[in-house]
């Protein structure tokens, strides 16, 4: 083993310059964290600034490191002993496996204490950290376990609907247990209630705002734009890939026989970086939804729940890291339905998305962070600079590309009203404008006007009679998202 590559990772290592036997929490917290964790190794005889100075008695203190760990950890966790000499000099290397019964707690100074690793520390975890230790000992995800809402009160339409879309197949009664909807005892499962149209999981909401300027304390203005996503994730999806379009801009130019259009952010980067907010998002954070941002130059998408094992995504390869999931019933939901593509090639795909446009002066690669409760992911604008000089010049300098933005057409009420009537309409086909004023909270007049007005730019449209009709949405941009992507 190369000691000096050992060193070298941060997360799933750890060092000691020597055994400290009378405070055994100091190293004991990395053991238990390990454990918690995805494993790790914690080398004796290191110094602080990675000089190998070895032990002095290797086989004595190899034992007093057993014996802590058999009466100071509980459970005791599964670990192998090595000696390793470099230089002449006496290593002990403590290997830490995986635990599969976590929470794996330190017991002294009084204390009951389970430990995680935060990128290169091991630290105390919190109240939701520790509940997840909990599920995972018990061999449970959040979204697996039931929930306290009844099978019977949901509906499922949105998912339906985006199953027969994506692939071209009814979504039949016996699928709700295979897909993990309902349990095997008909229980709905927290991913079901998640999925259902009107979920019941309040803080699974996704909040959007357009903001003016470069950042939210500009002080232009107000936001230009916010909308409040509720619903199944599956509809929350749509609608989320749906307010990014909406606000933002073209270029476009002429070639020979076609014309070339350039978004403000490629629509499957888009897609991607929400499915993932979605899928690995940590649902026991309560109180703390995903918020979508866009600023002029760029849209900051923000995820409660740092990754799963402890590390931070900043300290790695975003084309190489492995797939962790929090919640592997969405996740597979997802993969089946295709809105993913393989487990683990989301930031690679967001990524791969981006460096096709290399070559512009405005490319910024996408950016990822993460901290012990959070994530964020940041999208460049690609027309950013473009916007700022009202022109792009191609690379041979031949053609200039326009930058133009659609018609406004719309009130920034009546766009958010047409989010909520679309959102209806997809739930409830036959719905009347009485009902869909009561849920909009504004008077039949207005929703009549509104519903004039998106049929005359044929958004929508009224088929059959008044009483047995039904509106049906044939706005492409919207409806076509489970067919497009």
């Amino acid at each position: 083993m190369n000691i000096q590559l050992l060193i070298g990772e941060a997360t799933a290592y750890d060092k000691k310059q020597q055994l400290e036997v009378k405070r055994p929490k100091s190293w004991l917290k990395s053991v238990s964290a390990f454990a918690n964790g995805e494993g790790g190794t914690l080398v004796f005889g290191v110094s602080d600034d990675d000089q190998v100075v070895g032990l002095v008695d290797a086989e004595s203190d190899a034992e007093r490191i057993s014996e802590a760990i058999k009466t100071k950890l509980d459970p005791i966790p599964s670990v192998n002993l090595e000696f390793k000499e470099v230089n002449d000099k006496k290593l002990v290397l403590l290997h830490v496996y995986k635990g599969q019964e976590t929470p794996y707690y330190y017991i002294g100074d009084k204390q009951r204490l389970a430990f995680v690793r935060i990128g290169n520390e091991s630290v105390v975890a919190d109240r939701l950290q520790l509940k997840s230790l909990v599920m995972k000992g018990a061999g449970r995800s959040f979204d697996a376990i039931s929930s306290p809402y009844e099978f019977e009160d949901m509906a499922f339409t949105k998912l339906k609907s985006a199953h027969f879309k994506r692939l071209n197949q009814s979504f039949n009664d016996s699928d709700f247990v295979s897909w993990g909807i309902v349990d095997n005892e008909g229980k709905l499962t927290n991913a079901g209630a998640l999925l259902a149209d009107d979920s019941p999981i309040r803080h699974s909401r996704i909040f959007c705002t357009r903001w003016n300027g470069l950042d939210m304390t500009s002080g232009l203005v107000e936001a230009l734009d916010d909308a409040e996503l509720e619903g199944s994730v599956i509809g929350q999806l749509q609608d989320a890939v749906a307010f990014v379009r909406n606000n933002s801009h073209r270029r476009w130019w002429k070639e020979a026989e076609y014309r070339e259009e350039l978004p403000d952010y490629p629509e499957r980067a888009v897609t991607e970086v929400i499915c993932n907010a979605i899928i690995h998002r940590d649902y026991m954070a309560l109180g703390s939804e995903i918020h979508i941002d866009m600023y002029d130059d760029r849209m900051e998408v923000y995820s409660p729940g740092g990754m799963i094992d402890g590390s931070l995504i900043q300290q790695l390869n975003p084309l190489t890291v492995p797939s962790k999931r929090r919640n592997p019933l969405l996740a597979d939901f997802f993969h089946r339905l295709k809105l993913i593509e393989r487990r683990g090639s989301g930031m690679k795909k967001i990524i791969g998305e981006y460096q096709r446009y290399d070559n512009l002066k405005s490319y910024h690669a996408p950016e990822f962070s993460s901290n012990t409760s959070e994530f964020h992911a940041v999208l460049w604008n690609l027309n950013y600079e473009a916007s700022v000089k009202k022109e792009f010049v191609k690379e041979d300098a031949k053609f200039v590309k326009e930058f133009v933005k659609e018609d406004a057409k719309f009130t920034k009420e009546f766009i958010k009203a047409q989010r909520i009537i679309y959102k209806l309409i997809s739930e409830q086909p036959q719905i009347s404008a009485a009902t869909m004023a009561e849920k909009i909270g504004i008077s039949s007049r207005q929703v009549q006007k509104y519903l004039k007005r998106l049929t005359d730019l044929q958004l929508i449209i009224r088929e059959g009679g008044r009483k047995n009709g039904f509106w049906k949405i044939i706005d492409n941009d919207y409806e076509d998202f489970f067919k497009r992507i």
